[in-house]
């Protein structure tokens, strides 16, 4: 408890010492004698006794394969290849790999995935299938759900945690995720953290580890340190803290780009209880605390500091004799505070008259959201008439309680106060018969939302249904399956798109209109994939893994801000100060997404190669259908990668190479290549030296994303990481 006791700390002292721990556990690693060197397949931690392995697991394919490892996020116990669905999972290999600083790293080549950070790197929104804030993508850490949001020009629907935490990524594309939550209807993104049982070796009591890493472009430190005890077999803890101190980055041009230096303080508590053998409790918590400059013009203009702190208890009971028992309940809050205070004097708009002042520096605005949630469910599994049935059916609650203010005023307008309430409940029966599986579902969704003068709520059923086959029994096409999916989910309006109002406070005034009778959103989707899986293809233990998939994504009601005309009959918008227009959320006739996606991994022992791919296209069309580019829609990518292992699996080298292709409509963006590479020696069970370069061309580019911000910000130029992590345990 310490940690949480001092939060407040600024560990700069850490990176002090980081330059001797890194030199001289990279000497140690260097000149280690391979006679004390195992298998590293795996992370520190995780290794097996190999002189205990049979030759068929050594036959193995040593990632065989990110798309066989069971889905966290599943509520069947799937894995991602079995998965009727477009599921993607990232494990600890893989995120070790990346060596990322911001979960825009982590979730690299993820097809249909992309990030929107501005400057910020470390504030995050994630984009599914062109679908992004306010919900649309539900962001999960650890079962509890990130609704952090705030109002501005560029990114609105922020999280914030460390990749150092996480020890695995599931993502599950389009509305069929609607059994993990309302409002998902781009898709779901589930971050779980470690756990002791990861981290701790078989016969160890307790384990430490130290991580420090140094990269060059923003000369910025990382300090990890882990602590992990095993107090019985039935009841194991383990803490993790991360410290990151970054200065500004510079671009591919070699510029540097003011306001992406940062700060952060960031930690992790988990136990695991096991009551009996057939039951698990999990409690943790995931805190961030982090600082930074907003800056105008290039000038430092707010000093930032942001507070993110998350409890989570996860329950769960199996009873194999008890086929209708697998209930599993999870509860969470997560607090995120946001307070900017002015660090020079600015010119202003009061938000009520729109008359220009002076707000002196000392002002401050504060942001705070609360997520309180509950998530309950239970899958029972039973035959009839040789038909495998997995019936699941469950209920969920989220409660989001945003309080804004400050002696500045006007950005709590835009990100107004309030209270919403938004729950549901579901059944879905997997049923499968030899080569058919059919999945049906039915989500009942319902919704309020207030705040001193306004009510609104609504509700909604949301059906699913899922066919797929496997038709072919000879040895190559058994793997080969197709299928369908026709699926449908609900998401309720924001609070901010639906109470905003006020007048703009900066550079230009004009009045923010609050709409309290905006539709919710419906997603209508319709999906057709393909799973492909094979083992021994060139040779003994190797494996292919293939997924693609074409969507088709109707979003009905679609909400986005419009520009209002005082001139224009019926708009509503009044003369008011400043410029004559006006700004208000209002629905749309539809949003029109449609792309196609493809993953894909061959691995055998000596290394793996990997392809994936995204190209979406949307547009929106009013009632009067006028068709216009959605804004959200991301670049196209193709990824390819490729690792290879030497030394019995002790060295890993490859790299990767993404082509982003410039969005439909998107007058800023521009094509671009970005080359990465990474080396990774494990050079005894205890010591690991970790390299990585990332846009190793120093290509110069911007997230097209950020076409909608005022200023675009261009992302790092060549950066390089050197990192080395000394283990130690008993």
């Amino acid at each position: 408890m310490g940690l949480l006791v001092n939060w407040e700390w600024r560990g700069r002292s850490a990176a002090n010492g980081v330059a001797a721990l890194l030199a001289s556990v990279a000497a140690i690693a260097l000149s280690a004698p391979s006679a004390h060197a195992q298998q590293a397949t795996q992370p520190a931690g995780e290794q097996t006794d190999q002189s205990k392995k049979t030759d068929q697991e050594k036959a193995a394919p040593a990632g065989a394969t990110l798309l066989d490892k069971i889905l966290v996020l599943s509520r069947t116990g799937e894995t991602a290849i079995e998965s009727l669905a477009s599921a993607s999972h990232l494990d600890q290999e893989q995120l070790d790999r990346r060596m990322a600083t911001t979960p825009n790293e982590m979730l690299l080549g993820v097809p249909g995935v992309t990030t929107q950070a501005d400057a910020r790197r470390v504030s995050t929104s994630i984009n599914i299938r062109g679908l992004q804030d306010f919900g649309r993508v539900a962001v999960i850490v650890d079962g509890a759900r990130q609704d952090f949001q705030r109002s501005d020009h560029g990114t609105q629907s922020t999280f914030y945690i460390d990749p150092e935490l996480v020890k695995s990524v599931d993502v599950i594309r389009g509305p069929v995720a609607n059994t993990y939550g309302s409002g998902a209807i781009g898709g779901v993104v589930f971050f779980d953290t470690k756990d002791a049982a990861d981290f701790l070796k078989p016969e160890e009591t307790w384990g430490a580890s130290v991580t420090g890493r140094y990269e060059s472009n923003g000369k910025g430190w990382t300090t990890s340190a882990t602590g992990a005890y095993r107090f019985n077999e039935n009841w194991d803890a383990l803490g993790n803290i991360v410290y990151r101190n970054y200065d500004n980055y510079k671009d591919g041009g070699g510029d540097t780009v003011n306001g992406t230096g940062f700060d952060v303080l960031s930690g992790l508590l988990k136990t695991t209880i096991r009551p009996t053998d057939n039951s698990e409790l999990k409690l943790g918590w995931v805190g961030s605390s982090d600082s930074w400059d907003e800056t105008s013009g290039g000038v430092p203009v707010n000093d930032v500091d942001l507070k993110s702190n998350t409890f989570t208890a996860r329950y769960n009971i199996t009873d194999e004799d008890k086929s209708w028992l697998d209930l599993h309940i999870n509860t969470s809050y997560n607090k995120t505070n946001l307070d900017l205070t002015s660090l020079v004097p600015q010119n202003r708009f009061d938000p009520v008259t729109g008359l220009p002042v002076v707000l002196p520096a000392g002002s401050t605005s504060t942001f705070d959201v609360g997520t309180a949630a509950i998530d309950i469910w239970n899958t029972s599994r039973f035959e009839t008439g040789g038909v495998a049935h997995e019936l699941t059916y469950g209920g969920d609650w989220v409660n989001d309680d945003v309080k804004t203010g400050g002696t500045a005023g006007g950005d709590s307008f835009y990100t107004p106060s309030g209270k919403r309430n938004v729950s549901g409940a579901y059944v879905q029966d997997k049923l499968t018969w030899d080569w058919l599986e059919v999945i049906a579902g039915l989500r009942y969704d319902s919704y309020s939302l207030k705040d001193d003068t306004h009510d609104t709520s609504g509700d909604r059923l949301s059906p699913r249904i899922t066919v797929g086959v496997s038709p072919f029994d000879n040895a190559s096409l058994a793997g080969l399956q197709f299928y369908g999916t026709y699926a449908e989910g609900y998401r309720s309006p924001s609070l901010t798109e639906t109470l905003i109002s006020g007048n703009h406070p900066a550079g230009v005034t004009f009045p923010f209109l609050p709409n309290p009778n905006l539709r919710p959103e419906t997603g209508k989707t319709t999906e057709f994939g393909i799973n492909y899986k094979q083992n021994d293809i060139l040779e003994a233990g190797d494996a292919v893994r293939i997924k693609a998939a074409y969507f088709n994504n109707d979003v009905d009601d679609y909400i986005e801000g419009v520009t209002l005309s005082p001139f224009a009959p019926g708009s509503g918008c009044p003369f008011g100060p400043g410029i004559p227009i006006c700004y208000q959320y209002q629905n749309f006739a539809k949003a029109k997404i449609h792309g196609f996606e493809f993953e894909s991994v061959y691995d055998a022992g000596w290394g793996y190669a990997g392809l994936s791919a995204s190209i979406t296209n949307g547009h929106t069309i009013s009632y009067k259908g006028v068709e216009a580019d959605l804004a959200t829609i991301p670049s196209s990518q193709v990824t390819a990668q490729l690792g290879l292992r030497f030394l019995e699996d002790k060295l890993t080298v490859g790299g990767e190479v993404q082509y982003n292709g410039k969005p439909k409509g998107n007058a800023v963006a521009e094509d671009y290549t970005l080359v990465n590479a990474f080396a990774s020696y494990q050079a005894t069970d205890n010591v690991k030296v970790d390299f990585r370069a990332d846009n190793l061309f120093d290509v110069k580019y911007a997230n097209p994303l950020n076409g909608t911000t005022t200023v675009a910000v261009y992302e790092p130029g060549i950066t390089l990481k050197l990192a080395a992590t000394m283990r130690f345990g008993g």
